[in-house]
């Protein structure tokens, strides 16, 4: 099961926000992954273990797994383009672990 972290300045509203549509878009189609909303000044700490990260802030750091783009999922601009590249992730993710 892929581990996926969504981050934004304070990890309350806008990565809760994503975070939810993500585990409601991910469960309509019957993708099981985990999906957990974090502040930016604990990302590095919760990324260690995640297979992607959705960034809804700027950052110019490589965490050395996919980066989705998060904004898009706020504003519905190119959200299905990032959600394609997310369930690629994660099937990628899967395969690895030898799911």
């Amino acid at each position: 099961m892929a581990k996926i972290i969504v981050a934004c300045g304070s990890g309350v509203a806008t990565s809760q926000t994503v975070a939810s549509k993500l585990n409601k878009m991910l469960k309509e189609r019957k993708i099981n992954s985990t999906v957990e909303a974090v502040d930016i000044k604990s990302l590095d700490h919760h990324i260690k273990d995640a297979d992607v990260y959705v960034s809804i802030v700027k950052t110019n750091k490589d965490y050395h797994i996919p980066v989705i783009n998060g904004v898009a999922f706020l504003t519905g601009m190119g959200m299905e383009m990032e959600f394609n590249k997310l369930v690629d992730a994660i099937k990628k993710a899967d395969a690895k672990k030898g799911k």
